[in-house]
């Protein structure tokens, strides 16, 4: 079992920041990649932003040029820098883990934190 630990949420004013963070702990894994996702009142969850074990980045347009993703070496642990924030970025950020346990690449897993709310005064 892989757990996630999430925590960085809470109320800010139009154009403020917040920091996200999100730490992956458990069973022996190879992490695949790694990031953040959020779900609207009333909206599908889409991505935010996501970094695979290659480096390669993901980002939504809406967020491109406000938010900033980094990593740990090992893919254990991602922050979500969020800069000039918009009330249309209020929404429940739910972190998330694609991988395996390490030896045995078929046993996959996919795993979730249980979301922490980030609201954006209008």
């Amino acid at each position: 079992q892989v757990i996630l630990e999430e925590s960085g949420g809470g109320l800010v004013q139009p154009g403020g920041s917040l920091r996200l963070s999100c730490a992956a702990s458990g069973t022996i894994f190879r992490t695949v990649a790694m990031g953040w996702y959020r779900q609207g009142s009333g909206k599908e969850r889409e991505l935010v932003a996501r970094v695979n074990a290659g480096g390669g980045i993901e980002l939504a347009d809406s967020v491109k040029g406000r938010f900033t993703i980094s990593r740990d070496n090992a893919l254990r642990t991602v922050s979500l820098q969020m800069d000039r924030l918009k009330p249309e970025d209020t929404a429940v950020y739910y972190c998330n883990v694609r991988g395996y346990y390490d030896p045995v690449p078929s046993r996959t897993f996919d795993a979730w934190g249980q979301g922490t709310l980030v609201t954006v005064s209008s």
